[in-house]
């Protein structure tokens, strides 16, 4: 796999880049303390998986597993993207994680089964949610309804390798960096049912502004606004 160019030779390049990526992103972005360096990194890597962009993945697997981001949370973070972003960025991340797996000796059991025992459903909430979206789009395209409920919402979001907020916050940072705004609300307020508070997921949009670009987070902001705004009131 290709490796990224080191700060030297971004200098090379772009001197101005280079400053940009040691003392804005490194020595500042980095080390703001309104979000844990465990999140940066699973906010930064869900970017990247659902984006496809594999060159700087190798450092940023090597930083999330310094900074506590579990094997087994990175390969379901690899599945949980598969759905939200497609499968082909899902397969090329899967190719840059076994290198950095391998290197890191980190193996097939330590992390979570293809069948592991999910997590307990709450069967009121997912019902209405199934009803809303049955009512919505069933007669428009019955076989992505169905697979929303039996593959995504019964299955996927109840795997126990990524907590219930951490799902949210790789959701919400894949919607954000690939710019699909109307699927925001509801996954931003799943995050912050699920535990995600206000100042983590204004921090959120901090970080991808550098990882996703200020155009995709400036979309995003009213979203977030009126999310906040809402759940104020």
């Amino acid at each position: 796999m290709q490796q990224p160019p080191s700060l030297a030779d971004l200098k090379s390049v772009s001197p101005a880049f280079e400053r940009y990526t040691t003392e804005t992103l490194l020595n500042g972005l980095w080390k703001r303390p309104h979000l844990s360096p465990r999140d940066r990194s699973i906010v930064t890597l869900s970017v990247m998986i659902a984006r496809g962009q594999t060159v700087e993945m190798p450092f940023q697997l090597r930083l999330a597993l310094d900074n506590g981001v579990k094997p087994t949370e990175i390969s379901e973070m690899i599945a949980h993207l598969a759905f939200y972003s497609g499968w082909a960025n899902a397969t090329a991340a899967s190719s840059a994680v076994k290198e950095i797996f391998d290197e890191r000796g980190i193996r097939a059991n330590d992390v979570d089964p293809a069948d592991a025992t999910l997590l307990p459903i709450n069967e009121s909430a997912e019902s209405q949610r199934a009803q809303m979206v049955q009512e919505n789009f069933g007669a428009v395209a019955p076989g992505v309804v169905q697979y929303t409920t039996d593959a995504l919402f019964r299955d996927l979001w109840l795997r126990p390798g990524l907590a219930p907020r951490d799902r949210s916050l790789v959701t919400v940072s894949a919607l954000v960096a690939n710019g699909q705004v109307a699927q925001i609300p509801y996954h931003l307020n799943r995050a912050m049912d699920n535990g995600l508070r206000k100042d983590e997921a204004s921090e959120i949009l901090t970080q991808l502004a550098f990882y996703a670009g200020w155009p995709n987070v400036f979309s995003a902001m009213p979203v977030f606004k009126e999310v906040f705004s809402k759940r104020a009131a």
